[in-house]
């Protein structure tokens, strides 16, 4: 049984935690900077600061923070770990051709259909849908409710809103981000933050 242990005890590594155990780990529980070591958080203890990970060594981690800047940081600050994807039983994952990276959270409802692909560090949230073929890159975060069609390419560090749709055939660059509710009918090629339907890039 995988011995896993979470970092980042918020609201979205309660939500991680969850999953954890909904799959059948051992948690063993969390590690987070702004926390005291002997805390619980919903009846899991706080193991100590993210620093603490050397002490460890037969653990698996998860990264559970919602920016992909720090994500992106303290999975390469931890030398040496072995990354858990987190995958919630009742999402719907397609077992043809489909590729999910380690470290991603998959969560509760969640659907990703044939010959997709998602990246590392990902985050896949409740309920969201990532179609046929679709490419998400590494610590891209596709939000609760969002919905990408078929032939999707996200870049590194895109973060698609709560209930966000792309269009189908559609690249999104890097470092870009997409409103809550926001409707993208054109390829993105300049990072920064697109809101409304159809979305247009903001100053």
């Amino acid at each position: 049984m995988n011995q896993v242990i979470v970092i980042g005890a918020g609201g979205h590594g309660k939500v991680v935690a969850d999953i954890v155990r909904a799959g059948g780990a051992n948690l063993l529980g969390f590690l987070d900077d702004g926390r005291n070591a002997g805390e619980t958080i919903c009846g899991i203890p706080v193991l100590g600061k993210i620093s603490d990970y050397v002490n460890y060594p037969e653990a698996k981690f998860v990264i559970a923070i919602g920016g992909a800047a720090a994500r992106r940081s303290i999975a390469q600050k931890l030398e040496g770990v072995r990354w858990y994807t987190a995958i919630h039983p009742s999402a719907v994952i397609s077992g043809m051709d489909t590729q999910i990276g380690e470290g991603t959270v998959v969560m509760a409802g969640a659907v990703i259909n044939p010959c997709a692909t998602v990246g590392r560090h990902c985050i896949v949230n409740t309920c969201a849908s990532i179609d046929h073929d679709n490419r998400i890159g590494d610590f891209s975060h596709v939000s609760a409710g969002a919905r990408l069609a078929g032939t999707v390419t996200l870049g590194e560090n895109v973060w698609v809103g709560i209930g966000a749709t792309v269009s189908n055939n559609l690249d999104l660059c890097d470092n870009c981000m997409i409103g809550a509710g926001a409707v993208v009918v054109r390829s993105i090629t300049e990072e920064g933050t697109y809101v409304g339907v159809p979305a247009r890039k903001i100053k």
